[in-house]
């Protein structure tokens, strides 16, 4: 048990090194402040751990047998990768423009006083409008099930663990862009590092609209 355990640890670590969508937002929402990059690293892992229990019952498995269903959910969650890009591609500008008007005092921008839920559900919807994340729970996780252990609840388990630890992963990255804050703060390498992650975001949108 020990040795699975510290095998998927192993491959959990792989995994969330692994840049991709989450990874993204999670950056560009902690460049508004800590609590919203939290936030939306525990919206993610939540989404991290539904996808797990959908794997663990069974249901990930008609997604990944239904191509029309994987399309439609391929293609919404392209739409939503990209919302979320243009957005901060759209407040970028926005605050560009705010503060050649007042003069470049690095102050916090509105965008920065968001509701944590709002970056809650921002984690949340970018995991699960991922399909595959959805295939990739099902894949996954039974490869570490022990042999004559009861397979629902060692499923269920695996992906608590799953997402407990990318919470304690992904808050690393929180943890070192706050501690970048005094750099980052400048007005101007903020702006650059938004519109840096708000381009990956549509670019990651428009190429899981057009993969097969």
């Amino acid at each position: 048990m020990l040795t699975t355990l510290l095998a998927f640890l192993g491959a959990c670590t792989l995994i969330a090194a692994s840049p991709g969508p989450g990874t993204m937002l999670i950056i560009r929402k902690s460049l508004q402040s800590r609590r919203a990059g939290f936030m939306t690293v525990l919206g993610n892992e939540t989404g991290v751990f539904v996808w797990g229990l959908a794997a663990a019952f069974g249901l990930t498995a008609l997604l990944a047998a239904s191509q029309v269903a994987y399309d439609v959910m391929r293609i919404v969650g392209a739409g939503v990768l990209v919302m979320f890009g243009v957005r901060t591609l759209l407040e970028v500008r926005r605050g560009a423009g705010k503060a050649e008007a007042v003069g470049d005092t690095g102050a916090p921008q509105p965008e920065e006083e968001r509701s944590g839920w709002s970056s809650y559900r921002a984690g949340l919807l970018c995991n699960l409008a991922n399909p595959k994340a959805a295939v990739f729970a099902m894949s996954f996780l039974p490869q570490f099930v022990p042999d004559g252990v009861p397979h629902l609840p060692a499923m269920v388990a695996l992906a608590a663990i799953w997402a407990v630890f990318e919470v304690g992963y992904y808050g690393m990255y929180v943890w070192f862009v706050g501690r970048m804050r005094a750099i980052i703060s400048r007005e101007r390498v903020r702006r650059r590092l938004e519109l840096a992650s708000g381009g990956v975001l549509v670019a990651l949108g428009v190429r899981m609209a057009v993969e097969g």
